[in-house]
């Protein structure tokens, strides 16, 4: 009888793409046998950083969608939802960046909880403020 695959749930906004999000989507997914991915919904963006996305909620799907490590995207509603996230997607590992560390340690009863460091000197935020300051 084959194990059952190992499933990893993570969530993020990936707004301007960059080798940070690659590098944590790809420590992710080397943690089990199928990524799942919930990108923010670009009203959750607006809620928790006070700004829209550069990039559309169905731009961000498509560019993480097209990732070869990510099995299945989904929009993140809200970040209350998260347990009914896990569930649903029968996720046996919750990936997040170190940002959150003790956030979600809660989960700790319906899966494992990884906090993976961020890419140092890398930041979406700082992306876009260097972009916008060269205009």
């Amino acid at each position: 009888m084959r194990p059952m695959p190992r499933t990893v749930i993570t969530f993020g906004t990936f707004d301007v793409f960059h080798v940070g999000h690659l590098r944590v989507l790809q420590r992710a997914a080397a943690l089990g046998d199928r990524l799942v991915v919930g990108v923010s919904a670009d009203a959750l963006n607006l809620r928790k950083k006070g700004r829209e996305p550069v990039f559309s909620q169905a731009e961000r799907l498509e560019i993480v969608a097209a990732l070869r490590m990510v099995d299945e995207v989904f929009v993140e509603e809200s970040l209350e939802l998260k347990r009914e996230y896990i569930e649903r997607y029968a996720a046996d590992v919750l990936v997040m960046g170190d940002d959150w560390r003790g956030r979600f340690d809660e989960f700790r009863e319906i899966c494992e909880v990884v906090y993976l460091p961020r890419t140092p000197a890398i930041s979406t935020t700082a992306l876009i403020e260097k972009i916008s300051a060269t205009d």
